[in-house]
């Protein structure tokens, strides 16, 4: 902890140089998730060229370095600071509903630095509880919760969020989950086309929404330059819900998040085995959706 507390403290510059010493190990020594990396690319964008795919993959490793960075940076970072380097463009469409009393969804991404977007939501007048996987090691389960409790953010680990909800369902915030992972439970989860795979969504998301009637929005997150980012929000569903078709919710999130991943294809989280479940394996199995 002390070691990442001093490394918080330096400044933008020498740890950006530690991420482009990081990119190099990663991307030519290690070759970390090469082979998933490319392999993730080609087939969600079959009309690039190889070349195409290896400067998306380099670019890949360049967000994944300064992501590494700039996690351990924010809890050294001053409010201002990072105000200046995440510029929310239309904050009010949240924050106006939770200063009313409201508690609203949000559904983000792992697309560029989704590490600053609680705090920075938080910052924004948009009280946040961030929804995450927990870690399996206590050193960097403790180590990322103190990150992410950053300005005030409330972490709640996935496994802890339907009672959490249960005893806290009228407070006003934010509640932001990552809705882009791979679910636990193939053979529940919503079947969507994705980036030209058919694609297992959590259920959870559309699930929470229709239970409690709340509103439901999307989180698009831009890198400007190095360190700096504009992220704009937007509606994707509002109650009531009765005459709205299962899965759209969901369905509306996958549109948009496709249409952010083709803008800015490398910086989209593709190290992760995303399609490691083929929906056949699970055909019989559970509900099948979509």
């Amino acid at each position: 902890m002390i070691f990442f507390h001093w490394l918080s403290r330096l400044p933008f510059s020498w740890l950006y140089a530690l991420s482009d010493l990081l990119y190099l190990v990663l991307a030519y020594v290690v070759r970390y998730r090469r082979q998933v990396i490319v392999q993730n690319l080609s087939t969600a964008f079959p009309e690039k060229s190889a070349h195409d795919i290896n400067k998306l993959t380099r670019g890949f490793y360049r967000n994944l370095t300064d992501l590494i960075v700039e996690t351990i940076k924010l809890p050294a970072l001053s409010a201002d600071e990072l105000l200046r380097r995440v510029r929310f463009q239309n904050p009010e469409l949240i924050s106006s509903r939770i200063a009313a009393g409201q508690p609203v969804i949000i559904l983000a991404s792992h697309q560029s630095n989704w590490e600053w977007l609680p705090a920075s939501a938080q910052l924004n007048g948009i009280i946040a509880d961030s929804v995450y996987k927990q870690l399996s090691s206590p050193f960097f389960e403790n180590l990322m919760r103190e990150i992410r409790s950053t300005f005030g953010v409330n972490p709640i680990p996935m496994h802890r969020l339907l009672r959490d909800v249960a005893v806290r369902r009228h407070v006003p915030r934010a509640i932001a989950l990552v809705a882009d992972q791979i679910p636990a439970s193939p053979e529940v989860a919503y079947w969507l086309p994705f980036l030209n795979h058919e694609t297992a969504f959590y259920p959870g998301p559309e699930k929470l929404a229709r239970s409690l009637q709340l509103p439901v929005f999307y989180v698009e997150m831009v890198r400007v330059r190095r360190g700096y980012y504009d992220v704009t929000l937007h509606t994707l569903a509002e109650p009531p819900y009765n005459d709205l078709p299962d899965e759209a919710i969901l369905t509306r999130y996958r549109d948009r998040l496709e249409r952010t991943i083709q803008a800015t294809p490398s910086d989209w989280l593709w190290s992760h085995k995303r399609w490691k479940h083929q929906r056949e394996e699970y055909v019989g199995r559970g509900k099948q959706r979509g």
